[in-house]
């Protein structure tokens, strides 16, 4: 007997208006599997339920100001990741925003999610007239990643941030143009 491994859900990416108890519960779930994994994300471990979901309760509400967009990726079991538009600059950045925590559960890895998130938000900033994004990341992963999809290496700053498990990290920063001769 054959076994059938197609998945049996496309995963979805969509942004959250606002942002429900079960959802935040889930998002807790993603960030806490990432920071386990190692992810320099701003926390050390043990990352203790309360405090993800004190995070994303935060970024709740940031999404109800209007000050930046929440996009999840699902799949049949629900919430396995998540990245973050920072729409709200200084008055002399109105035309950058931010990517922030993108974030892909361990088990839902190297299946395009991350490209899928990128994309999302990219587009989601030209709706708001963003000509410019910055990011910056300690994960090698996430750096290949970020290139593959386009994004341009700035560079590197050592020692910049800690791992979870409290070895320093350093962290590279990304940027992308969104005008005309960005969309390849």
């Amino acid at each position: 007997m054959t076994t059938d491994t197609t998945p049996t859900h496309t995963p979805r990416i969509r942004a959250l208006p606002t942002v429900t108890d079960a959802q935040l519960h889930a998002l807790a779930n993603v960030l806490i599997d990432c920071v386990a994994g190692g992810a320099s994300v701003s926390f050390m471990q043990p990352l203790s339920f309360e405090r993800a979901c004190a995070f994303w309760q935060g970024v709740a509400d940031g999404v109800e100001r209007g000050e930046r967009v929440l996009f999840v990726a699902e799949d049949a079991e629900g919430i396995v990741g998540t990245v973050q538009l920072v729409l709200a600059q200084p008055e002399n950045q109105p035309h950058r925003g931010e990517v922030a925590k993108m974030l892909v559960h361990r088990r839902a890895r190297r299946q395009g999610l991350g490209a899928l998130l990128m994309q999302a938000a990219e587009q989601e900033a030209r709706a708001h007239g963003k000509t410019l994004l910055v990011l910056d990341t300690s994960g090698a992963e996430a750096a290949r990643l970020y290139a593959r999809v386009g994004w341009q290496r700035v560079g590197v700053i050592p020692g910049y941030a800690l791992l979870p498990e409290g070895e320093p990290c350093s962290t590279t920063f990304f940027y992308r143009e969104l005008g005309a001769t960005a969309e390849q």
